[in-house]
């Protein structure tokens, strides 16, 4: 225990000194003539410190993630009509330092982490609110899982388990919204886009590929897209609220924000197999819908996806993919129930068009979740979690505790539960099996 709370002040005092670095770096995207954050005559700083721990239960047993985040922002006017917020994060892990469990390629890409969150200007101009810089677009928000949050790229290095807010990274972007009444329209133009970070071959959830029994895997370095015209992304969304149905469509070009694993060649039956990561180009058309009933509240999205490439089993392919448009939709209900206590239910499906026999998921998965949460014996708040296929067993059960034991103050308790087949979704990961903590102070 001893150890563990040295730990704890070395990694809190190391990130408080790295995040005042990091609020500085930026400050200069603005200009010198910008106030510092937290001046006296300018807006203080928010944000908050948060330690998290978590131990891998599979054997080996190990601990997986001792790690200080502390994120910091501002926001403000430089006068009538312009506002700004500049925001950063910076992480250190210390599992990475005391263990040797990983390969160092996967501790030199996560030990230590220092990055620009929220950093943007907003202004009017000719009926239009404007706002360019790096940003968060959130087109959709179900429970879980991603459907029609398609723009901003995800850190995927602990799967989908950390809070979507803490997941997504913004994108450079600029950004044109036009309110009317009870209609909105927003045009999206990312010139230079941010993709999902997936770790290093070795990580606790980098996305390993399927090999037949005796293969051996290499992983080539990802091929990221060149910064040009042809890979900006852009989208138009257009939603309108009528009787109480709030309703929305989207179009969305761009490079995709996932990467598709492609594979050499195999050019003799002894030969390892040869995968890199690569962005294909790709078309998506969504929607999503919002009502309120009372006590229930129904959600939907839906994508249509046309040019991604799915991994097929087939080894005579040529690069082991095959192009698959696909369907995504979800649909929910969430129910208030008595004593400040939730119900939420989800039903969703991807659908693959003109099915290649090859690949690993069926025409149709179809899969379906249940969220329980609610408070109780004061500032205690308890949920669980549990997202399932219905066409194999292959599932994640997520239960959580949390305590507002001061102002400010919240510790979590939590473990994050995978069963399933070596294919499945979630069965990929059954021996990444974890209990985890969180303490965080908030400001």
């Amino acid at each position: 225990m001893a150890c563990f709370h040295r730990l704890l002040a070395l990694g809190c005092g190391l990130c408080l000194t790295l995040a005042a670095q990091a609020a500085e770096d930026a400050d200069s995207l603005f200009g010198e003539d910008l106030p510092m954050p937290g001046a006296a005559s300018g807006p203080g700083v928010k944000g908050f410190l948060q330690f998290e721990a978590a131990r891998t239960t599979a054997s080996p047993v190990h601990w997986s993630k001792l790690r200080t985040r502390a994120e910091l922002g501002s926001q403000g006017s430089f006068g009538e009509g312009l506002r700004w917020k500049i925001g950063a994060r910076v992480d250190y892990d210390a599992v990475y330092s005391i263990d040797d469990h990983y390969a160092s390629e996967v501790a030199r890409n996560q030990r230590t982490n220092l990055e620009l969150r929220e950093n943007y200007l907003d202004f009017s101009a000719g009926g239009l609110d404007f706002r360019v810089g790096r940003q968060h677009v959130v087109w959709g928000e179900m429970v879980g899982l991603f459907f029609a949050d398609v723009v901003s790229a995800r850190d995927q290095r602990e799967f989908i388990l950390p809070e979507f807010d803490q997941m997504r990274i913004p994108q450079w972007a600029a950004r044109a919204e036009y309110f009317s009444g009870d209609f909105h329209a927003e045009a999206l133009w990312i010139p230079v886009a941010s993709y999902d970070n997936i770790g290093k071959p070795g990580a606790e959830f980098y996305p390993w590929q399927t090999l037949p029994p005796g293969a051996v895997a290499q992983y080539r370095q990802e091929l990221r897209p060149e910064r040009n015209a042809d890979n900006m992304n852009w989208g138009l969304r257009l939603s309108l609220l009528k009787n109480g149905w709030d309703i929305s469509g989207f179009y969305y070009r761009s490079t995709d924000i996932s990467p598709t694993f492609y594979r050499e060649p195999i050019v003799a039956p002894d030969s390892p197999f040869i995968f890199q990561a690569r962005h294909d180009r790709i078309e998506q058309v969504g929607g999503t819908l919002a009502k309120d009933f009372g006590d229930i509240v129904l959600k939907g999205e839906a994508v249509h996806t046309r040019g991604r490439k799915f991994t097929v089993l087939d080894l005579s392919d040529a690069d082991g993919v095959a192009r698959q448009d696909t369907l995504d939709w979800a649909a929910g209900l969430e129910f208030t129930l008595p004593a400040e206590k939730s119900l939420n239910v989800q039903v969703f499906q991807r659908r693959f068009f003109d099915h290649n026999p090859w690949l690993i998921p069926d025409a149709q998965e179809n899969g379906y979740s249940v969220l329980l949460k609610g408070k109780f014996s004061g500032n205690w708040e308890a949920q669980a979690l549990l997202i399932s296929s219905f066409n194999r067993t292959d599932w994640l059960f997520r239960p959580r505790l949390s305590w507002n034991f001061e102002r400010n103050w919240r510790w979590v308790f939590g473990a994050d539960i995978f069963t399933g087949p070596p294919l499945g979704m979630f069965g990929r990961y059954d021996r990444q099996d974890r209990v985890y903590s969180e303490v965080r102070y908030s400001f």
